[in-house]
């Protein structure tokens, strides 16, 4: 009998009472303001699908000013749509567990649309010269679809998978040298913090300063949903002093790179971009490259930590899930009979056929997908699901309730990675039943990027470490700011010897001996 995993958190009860009182499309206020909540796969493709003309994304004053106008996330109408092949080459690259925006379950704050903001002659935003804030057509929207085909193609993923493997397999070996358990979460930030400035940034920086930047990044994350309010000891003036200071790492991280190209046995996104400008004569500004960075790291960080936490805690849960996960391993030549690890690098062929492992990463997202749901603001009246949304009024779409609904899903409480085997693919139903990535003209561009992540460490959990939960019971989970264990999840790992058991430390293993 398979074991259930419920992941009720703090919140989620009260929605889903209301849902079941009154139906998939229901009103709500949220600051004194009217929010309609909907849920339901034919509801939410209305709303993704009408980006543009029938809704527009909605960010807070302060997100917008802290990561800066010249990212994607500030970018609207036609604006997003060329903007994003340009700027998500660097800014979505590892966004991509999720669809929209960090906004979805972060913000609990509806402010003025930029959308309106734009198109406002009185407008008091700035939008500076050159911070590609107009629509780009032509030639120029030619190069665009060039540099996007490049940053997502099978080549530039498979030079990106080596790099990500390495950075996980160091990880791990760190974990597994603690003396102590360790707080999943909080390691899984560093992580990702890690992946983005070495990988996919393609930065030198030195460990002591990588982590200074780090705990500079976490007082900046901390605050980039705050009250828009610059007063001192407020969060928004931490926020922006986080920001002063990360711009001045990240720049001198960026002149460095442009003055150190030798050594190199690949191009990252950063790369990618910055030739690509150049060889169009339409090289970037250093603001536009600071922004940008911050932006990529800023979406790689909070959610893709989320993800992992959740498949560590969910393959300990389910240890039957994780040895058929390392049959699999075996069957494709990844681990011996013995329990070593193969040598060698992955390649993305040799993911591409571990048929499990996929059906683990989907059940991973569906169950606890980072984030809940994703805001809009209404432009133009319409009906859904019978009932009239007014123009200016709020909504918020639910990845979350949506998959607990479908109807396409057996057991929706239950992890069973098989529902997305070739036996049952319960998933082929129905578009918008299943959509951790989002869906409409806001989908996550780098999904298979952010997919390929996690597939990475789970190949490396199973084959080079052991673990066990150092609390005697798992912990809750919170929705906020994204879904993770409220203590982090304590976990001891063990590194493995060649038949895979656990290698102890010396005082471990000198108590076990005494009888």
């Amino acid at each position: 009998m398979k074991n259930k995993t419920y992941v009720r958190a703090c919140g989620s009860g009260f929605q889903s009472s209301r849902r079941e009182k009154y139906g998939n499309v229901f009103k709500t206020h949220l600051l004194g303001r009217p929010l309609i909540r909907v849920t339901g796969a034919e509801n939410v493709r209305k709303i993704l699908m009408g980006e543009h003309h029938l809704v527009s994304t909605e960010w807070p004053r302060s997100t917008r000013m802290l990561l800066g106008p010249n990212t994607v996330s500030n970018s609207i109408g036609d604006i997003h749509r060329n903007k994003r092949k340009l700027v998500s080459a660097l800014a979505t690259l590892a966004a991509c567990l999720v669809s929209v925006t960090l906004l979805l379950a972060v913000s609990q704050q509806l402010w003025q649309l930029r959308w309106a903001a734009t198109r406002d002659k009185s407008c008091k935003l700035p939008i500076p010269k050159g911070s590609m804030g107009f629509p780009l057509i032509g030639e120029t929207g030619h190069w665009l679809l060039q540099v996007f085909s490049k940053i997502f193609s099978h080549e530039a993923l498979e030079s990106y998978l080596p790099k990500i493997q390495l950075v996980i397999q160091d990880t791990l070996r760190a974990w597994s040298s603690h003396p102590e358990a360790i707080n999943v979460y909080q390691e899984a930030q560093k992580l990702t913090f890690r992946m983005a400035i070495r990988v996919l940034l393609g930065f030198s920086i030195p460990e002591e300063d990588l982590g200074h930047l780090f705990e500079v990044y976490q007082q900046f994350v901390e605050n980039v949903f705050s009250l828009p309010v610059d007063l001192p000891f407020s969060g928004y003036r931490r926020g922006i002093q986080a920001r002063q200071t990360l711009q001045k790492g990240l720049e001198k991280a960026i002149r460095e790179k442009l003055q150190c190209t030798q050594g190199k046995d690949y191009s990252d996104a950063l790369d990618i971009l910055i030739e690509s400008s150049k060889e169009h004569g339409k090289e970037m500004t250093m603001q536009e490259l600071k922004d940008g960075t911050l932006e990529l790291i800023f979406a790689a960080y909070a959610t893709t930590a989320s993800a992992s936490t959740s498949l560590i805690m969910q393959l300990l849960k389910h240890p039957a899930v994780l040895e058929k996960l390392r049959e699999e391993l075996r069957a494709k030549g990844l681990l011996h009979s013995g329990g070593c690890p193969c040598e060698g690098t992955l390649r993305l062929d040799t993911l591409s056929g571990l048929h499990y492992l996929d059906c683990v990463i989907k059940e991973v997202m569906r169950l606890f997908t980072p984030v809940s749901g994703g805001y809009r603001t209404v432009l133009q009246t319409f009906e859904l699901d019978g009932f009239q949304i007014p123009k200016g009024w709020s909504v918020m779409y639910s990845i979350r309730d949506t998959h607990d609904t479908a109807p396409v899903f057996k057991d929706v409480n239950v992890f069973d990675p098989d529902r997305f085997g070739q036996a049952r693919s319960e998933d082929k139903d129905g578009r918008f039943h299943y959509l951790p990535f989002g869906g409409g003209v806001r989908t996550c561009l780098g999904k298979h990027l952010a997919k390929l992540f996690l597939k990475v460490l789970a190949v490396e959990l199973a084959s080079t470490s052991r673990f066990e939960l150092a609390t005697r019971t798992f912990p809750r989970i919170t929705l906020v700011p994204v879904l993770h264990p409220v203590d982090g999840l304590s976990v001891k790992f063990f590194g493995l010897d060649s038949n895979q058991n656990k290698i102890l430390p010396e005082t471990e293993a000198m108590l076990s001996a005494t009888v």
